[in-house]
């Protein structure tokens, strides 16, 4: 099987471009349902202060931050492993997002630590490239790119922001010099690392370089900084997924060899493996130069019989063995020979099939500390150079999680004893239906005990992008429009509520919906598992625009993510695999779900989530549907055709005995002079047609976010006055109320972003 990797699609995320600032993704997509494109009957401008170094916010979450990120130590696993204390024990949850900041003035780097302070966020994550950039040998470095890292890392460190560290890519590296055979120019060096002596090697000598040295910025190195929380081995590789049949025939022969090696080992010698194998051969089999062909990445994902499944099973074993063991290696050598006390995330990819395949590269990573995966979600988007940009003439859907939760970012099959990280996400722009991400993403993490989500990405700009266009770029007046950013009013604007509803545990987290437990065996022989998580489409290395659902037709309900965690236990005893009565749960008729712990109400069929807990509640979704939610102490009522609205309490006390609220509220959001119109397209591979739009005008800036049509009612006996805040949190005037008996009710005005309740 051959895939198609465009090589423009490559350049979103190459460090050597002027795309720098636009990283590649996964995108989970399918034709959903779709909805009007035109906002609200009204709309206001979005604008951010000059000045936010003024007192007198009042939403600033920095003080939810440490003095000093690390002040009390390293950041440690807690004592069952699947979760994060602080130094000192203390459980901590991360609000993440990615950055390239680093890459910044130190004045930039200062202003967005404070800006991501006063958002809710204590962690960060540097999808860095620090081998060399230039001709030169393997060992070689990017000092240029390590400074960055050091700046960054201290100014993080000044405002309580932790960082997680992601130093190698596999994309596009200048191997003219490297002694790699077969690998010379931008090469592709996908799968190489896992066993290539000369790529480790300098792979060694790269993070020593940023680990060993002193930080100028901070008079440590790294190795011994406690801010440095994380770090990631490599981003977005592995041995399961399709990039392994590009492997350059050098490398191959090298694999092969190492294969053969390792059958030896196993059998004896390789004739008695080719009997073990029943005679079944591949072409590339060299025996006499003991080296046993690779078989394709297709044929592990398809059923097999006879010698062909020995023998696929021993090479699916040989190369799980071999990730393991690369890991393993070198987190060895960050903790024993760089002296690091940092937790270690192998990698965060995907395979070429969740079902038979996700199990081995998340049993790869159980050699270091932490579990990660990126795992994006939005409609579909064609159109030339649609990894990286949006452009006039592209085509689009909106799609919804709340009316596909199968599609939701956090639905994951967590590994116990592992924290559980997704190191990138977001709602991926043109998608308007942004404003339930962060409210769905804090309360189903809370739910299933996902520790981070990552949002990706906040860009080179301190604080909210004032200009998101690729202004180098001029179409007929227009200017292109920046694919891969959160930095809009519905996702970032959404962050208070949400991450102070998250860290501070406001929401429970369920007993799991599902605990499996496989043996290695049966993972080598890749028989289909109790659930797995659903496909991932990724526009850069797959063709054709949509992902696909889990073929299991058997097992676990795949809505059981939505119930409660779903977890795995590798090396175990599948008679111990258990998993709750769903059906008290999950009712297919109503499209519904509701949460093990009874805080957390979908109904996919309306596309609208709840929250109700005592200290947060709220509701998200096409609200116009029902316009009326009585929740246990709070009230809504809204003519939005879709929206959040969130109250959370900021004194840690239930909402009806809270002395100060703070009530969120998004919509739906664009820029001035954003002009569509409906349109049916094919998809990239011509297989499918989308019921979406076609992107007439780009338009330009401010955002112009719908009008708030919400009333809210909230019962506590306290309550006498609500402030409007600006986006930054600085009051802009009072809003009446009404009290009657133990409840006060007001009308939130049209642009309601933030207001406080007191």
């Amino acid at each position: 099987m051959t895939v198609s990797r465009p090589n423009f699609r490559f350049l979103a995320r190459s460090p050597f471009t002027l795309l720098a600032a636009f990283s590649y993704l996964m995108l989970p997509v399918a034709a959903r349902c779709q909805r009007p494109e035109s906002v609200s009957a009204g709309d206001w401008a979005f604008s951010y202060p000059a000045d936010t170094a003024k007192p007198g916010s009042l939403l600033n979450l920095r003080s939810l931050n440490e003095k000093v990120a690390g002040e009390t130590g390293f950041v440690r696993l807690t004592p069952d492993g699947n979760g994060f204390v602080l130094g000192n024990g203390k459980p901590v949850r991360f609000w993440s997002v990615g950055t390239d900041i680093y890459r910044q003035s130190p004045q930039d780097m200062a202003k967005h630590a404070r800006f991501l302070a006063r958002l809710g966020v204590n962690m960060v994550r540097l999808h860095t490239q620090i081998a060399p950039d230039k001709e030169g040998p393997i060992t070689g470095v990017n000092e240029k790119e390590i400074d960055g890292i050091w700046r960054c890392v201290a100014a993080m460190k000044k405002e309580g922001i932790y960082t997680t560290i992601s130093p190698y890519w596999a994309n596009g590296k200048n191997a003219t010099q490297w002694g790699i055979d077969g690998y010379t120019g931008a090469s592709d060096l996908w799968g190489v690392l896992f066993f290539n002596e000369k790529l480790q090697a300098g792979y060694r000598a790269w993070v020593k370089a940023l680990y060993a040295r002193p930080n100028p910025y901070t008079g440590l190195t790294l190795a011994q900084d406690p801010s440095v929380a994380l770090i990631q081995v490599q981003n977005e590789d592995g041995m399961f997924f399709w990039t392994m049949q590009g492997l350059h025939p050098p490398q191959k022969r090298v694999l092969g060899r190492k294969f053969g090696l390792w059958l030896t080992r196993k059998y004896g010698t390789l004739e008695k493996a080719k009997a073990a194998w029943q005679g079944a051969a591949d072409g590339q089999d060299d025996f006499a130069s003991g080296v046993a062909g690779i078989g394709d990445t297709w044929m592990l994902t398809q059923p097999s019989t006879g010698g062909l499944a020995k023998r696929l099973d021993d090479q699916t074993q040989f190369f799980a063995e071999t990730q393991r063991k690369f890991y393993a290696d070198i987190a060895d050598y960050y903790h024993k020979d760089l002296g690091c006390k940092q937790l270690i995330n192998a990698s965060n990819w995907i395979t070429a099939d969740p079902v038979r395949l996700n199990d081995l590269e998340r049993w790869t990573y159980t050699a270091a500390d932490v579990m990660a995966v990126n795992k994006y979600t939005g409609g579909v988007h064609t159109g030339a150079n649609n990894g990286w940009r949006i452009d006039p003439g592209h085509h689009y859907t909106n799609s919804s999680c709340l009316l596909d939760p199968r599609s939701l970012p956090v639905n994951l099959k967590q590994v116990v004893g592992h924290p559980m990280l997704i190191t990138e996400s977001t709602w991926v722009n043109p998608e308007q239906f942004q404003t339930e991400g962060p409210f769905m993403m804090a309360a189903y993490q809370s739910l299933t005990g996902v520790d981070s989500l990552y949002w990706f990405g906040t860009g080179g700009t301190p604080e909210y992008d004032p200009d998101p266009y690729l202004t180098f770029l001029n179409l007929n007046g227009q200017h292109p429009l920046n694919k891969w950013t959160c930095s809009t009013p519905s996702l970032m604007g959404s962050f208070p509520a949400a991450a102070l509803m998250f860290r501070r545990g406001y929401l429970q987290q369920g007993v799991p919906a599902v605990h499996e437990e496989r043996t290695l065996a049966s993972m080598w022989q890749r028989q289909v598992p109790v659930i797995a998580e659903d496909k991932s489409f990724d526009p850069n290395r797959y063709t054709g625009n949509t992902g696909g659902q889990s073929y299991i037709q058997k097992g676990a309900d795949p809505l059981a993510f939505l119930v409660g965690p779903v977890e795995v236990k590798y090396g175990g005893d599948p008679a111990k695999s258990t998993q709750l009565n769903l059906s008290k749960y999950i009712d297919r008729d109503a499209k519904t779900v509701k949460s093990v712990t009874g805080e957390i109400d979908l109904d996919y069929g309306t596309g609208i989530c709840a929250i109700n807990s005592p200290r947060a509640q709220g509701v998200s979704g096409f609200l116009n549907k029902k316009r009326t939610f009585a929740l246990r102490d709070i009230t809504v009522v809204s003519s939005n055709d879709y929206a959040a609205v969130l109250v959370v309490s900021m004194d840690e006390k239930p909402l009806k005995e809270s002395g100060r609220l703070l009530v969120q509220v998004g919509t739906r959001s664009r820029p001035t002079g954003w002009k569509t119109k409906p349109t049916d397209f094919k998809s990239d591979d011509g297989k499918e047609t989308f019921h979406g739009y076609e992107i007439l005008n780009t338009g330009t800036m401010p955002w112009l976010v719908a009008n708030t049509e919400v009333t809210l009612t909230v019962r506590n006996v306290s309550l006498h006055k609500a402030t409007l805040l600006d986006a930054a949190g600085y009051p802009i005037r009072s809003v009446p109320g009404t009290r009657k008996a133990d409840a006060f009710t007001l009308s939130l005005p049209t642009n309601t972003m933030y207001l406080i309740l007191e």
